[in-house]
């Protein structure tokens, strides 16, 4: 008899699509460039996760909601049982990646999760890393 794969989803709910950003919505001038300076500061996050992280696909989903929150980074298991990731991008971003976290995947059951923030060092794109 053929064994049957169950697919796990990462993603419970339907999310919105990202808002348009300013400069296609035909806002600009000195509005703009404020607004701007104050909103799209790129933050940096270093984030470990503990609990039943491992083996319940956190760091594909944690790189699945990156990728619809538009953040760069990566993610990776530690030796320690740890689920580690870097979120660097605008801070409510970073900030909705870090409350993902302390939930995670309908499989995982996240005990704590620490968070050290960093200086933004340019993280382009988000990887899983092995």
């Amino acid at each position: 008899m053929a064994e049957q794969h169950t697919m796990m989803h990462c993603r419970t709910t339907a999310r919105e699509p990202p808002p348009t950003p300013l400069s296609q919505r035909g806002v600009g001038g000195i509005w703009q460039r404020r607004f701007s300076k104050q909103v799209e500061k790129n933050v940096r996050a270093h984030v470990w996760v503990s609990g039943r992280v491992q083996g319940v696909c956190f760091r594909a989903c944690t790189s699945d909601e990156a990728a619809a929150a538009g953040v760069a980074g990566w993610v990776r298991n530690s030796s320690d049982g740890r689920v580690e990731a870097v979120f660097e991008g605008e801070k409510s971003a970073v900030e909705a990646m870090i409350a993902w976290c302390r939930k995670g995947p309908p499989a995982a059951r996240v005990n704590a999760v620490e968070v050290t923030w960093e200086q933004p060092k340019g993280e382009h794109g988000f990887g899983v890393r092995h």
